[in-house]
């Protein structure tokens, strides 16, 4: 029997050495580390605006220079044909000039420019008050 009761206290010493050793890693014990949760900032009202504000003005410079670098694409292509209509209504004058060379006709004096209906009227000066007549 006094062997029996060495076996129960070796068993009963390893059993407590086991619970012992695993109370460290049991549950609850791990609170050695700690989750932070972090709360966004928030904004106020007039700087969320200010950002949407921002966000649209962004957009709209963006769309605006997209259309004027089309737009001068356009006035580039306009520019090019109106100089080759240039060049040919020139080379056209030069043979019209040689033609009337040739026939012997005088070439027409140039037209006196018609005034702009759109210049407003030169204002003209104030009467001259008249003077009473001289009475007897």
């Amino acid at each position: 029997m006094n062997r029996n009761m060495r076996l129960c206290i070796v068993a009963a010493t390893i059993l407590l050495g086991a619970v012992v050793l695993c109370l460290p890693t049991s549950i609850g014990q791990d609170r050695r580390t700690y989750e932070i949760y972090s709360v966004p900032v928030s904004q106020s009202d007039a700087a969320r605006a200010i950002s949407a504000y921002e966000r649209l003005m962004e957009r709209h410079m963006d769309l605006t220079e997209r259309n004027l670098s089309a737009l001068a694409a356009d006035i580039r292509t306009v520019a090019a044909k109106l100089d080759a209509i240039h060049a040919r209504c020139e080379r056209l004058d030069t043979r019209l000039a040689r033609i009337e060379k040739h026939l012997g006709i005088a070439p027409v004096a140039p037209l006196t420019p018609t005034p702009d209906p759109n210049v407003p009227p030169i204002p003209l000066p104030p009467p001259m008050p008249v003077p009473p007549p001289n009475q007897p």
